[in-house]
């Protein structure tokens, strides 16, 4: 044996353990299955991502579920779209395939997506959680549920500690309250700071485009829209180029990893996604999952959930509140969410304090008198609805 032939066969050995240790499974690479029937761009859009990840990555074995194709690719036949969905599925419960990048799948309730997109600012990734499937029928606990979904993909990721921000849509103020609780309670995170002057762990335009979070909270509707915009904006829409599609579906018990990416996805973004699923898989995030959740769970979560939940549908079944005489109002109280306005208003004018609500440059806000601004704030906290 030649030194050179030896060194390639230690070399070998090396590599091997690397892949072990990355991904739990000594000697074997993880299989990572790609539906190609149902694009918008056709079978050979999708064998040419297939071909990308491979070029690029060779940590991983990629597995093509659909029509017979040209290509050093395993191939299993299918003849249509949902036979490939039903062949897929088979394939991850019995162990053949570690994950899946696929296309227009049916989450149950509970579970939905976690992508990871390219920020145009300064080209930073950032997962949005979540951006396809329904976590909850109630739209503040789905974006509280999101957030563990998308802390467990940014670890899968490699990102130990992961950020958090919470997208200024309806809701966020509530969801930032029940986030802040069961953290004090003892589930472990870290939350971002904006990068606009007033700071804050609630996200503007700015930081979507900055990417200042690493994981992005949102509804999946919200995130939907977003993932389409960043993966598309340079091409018009038709055809996604930047990031890696809509991600993994995530969820309290959920155990196949399906990656998710658009019908109008083109090979670049699928190659992302085959490399973002394989990385799932290798990292085990549906076991990071398992276990964020316990945590979460154990510091309270439903409880927290319930209790701001509830409290918001209780208050907005109470009979009509008399409002005060009008008055001046120039004192201004942020940090209410939208879908309490109406109902801190009413908490005020209980307290007969006059209270308008309005929209400040960071949100909405209420409005007092000056001379009961510091009643109407302890008022409000009392009745958290501020913190």
């Amino acid at each position: 044996m030649s030194q050179n032939v030896a060194k390639q066969m230690i070399a070998d050995v090396f590599n091997d353990i690397a892949d072990g240790l990355k991904s739990g499974r000594f000697g074997k690479k993880v299989r990572i299955g790609l539906t190609i029937l149902g694009s918008e761009h056709g079978v050979e859009e999708m064998v040419k991502a297939a071909e990308l990840a491979k070029a690029k990555y060779d940590d991983f074995e990629i597995v093509l579920i659909g029509s017979k194709v040209e290509g050093d690719f395993e191939i299993v036949e299918v003849e249509t779209a949902e036979e490939g969905h039903k062949k897929m599925t088979a394939m991850l419960e019995a162990g053949e395939l570690d994950g899946c990048v696929t296309q227009h799948f049916d989450f149950p309730i509970g579970v939905s997506t976690v992508g990871k997109v390219t920020t145009p600012a300064k080209g930073r990734d950032m997962i949005i959680a979540t951006t396809t499937g329904t976590t909850s029928t109630n739209r503040v606990e789905g974006m509280v549920i999101n957030t563990i979904s998308g802390i467990c993909a940014a670890k899968a990721l490699g990102i130990k500690n992961p950020k958090v921000g919470i997208l200024n849509v309806e809701g966020a103020r509530q969801v930032e309250r029940i986030l802040r609780e069961v953290q004090e309670h003892g589930f472990k995170f870290e939350f971002a700071e904006s990068a606009r002057a007033d700071g804050g762990a609630v996200m503007r335009g700015n930081d979507l485009l900055a990417g200042t979070p690493d994981v992005m909270v949102c509804d999946s509707l919200t995130g939907n829209i977003l993932v389409k915009m960043f993966s598309s904006f340079t091409t018009g829409g038709g055809y996604e180029t930047i990031g890696a599609g809509y991600g993994p579906g995530i969820g309290d018990g959920y155990d196949k990893l399906v990656n998710i990416v658009s019908r109008a996805s083109g090979a670049p973004l699928i190659a992302e996604a085959l490399r973002y699923c394989a990385s799932c898989a290798q990292n085990k995030v549906l076991e990071i999952a398992k276990d964020e959740f316990k945590q979460a769970k154990k510091a309270g979560l439903q409880a927290s959930i319930d209790k701001v939940c509830k409290k918001a549908k209780a208050e907005s079944s109470e009979e009509e509140v008399k409002m005060p005489p009008k008055k001046v109002v120039t004192f201004s109280i942020p940090g209410i969410d939208i879908l309490e306005l109406e109902d801190a208003c009413k908490v005020l004018w209980k307290e007969g304090i006059y209270a308008e609500s309005g929209m400040g440059c960071t949100g909405p806000i209420i409005l007092v008198g000056e001379d009961e601004g510091e009643k109407a704030v302890e008022v409000l906290k009392k009745a958290e609805y501020i913190q």
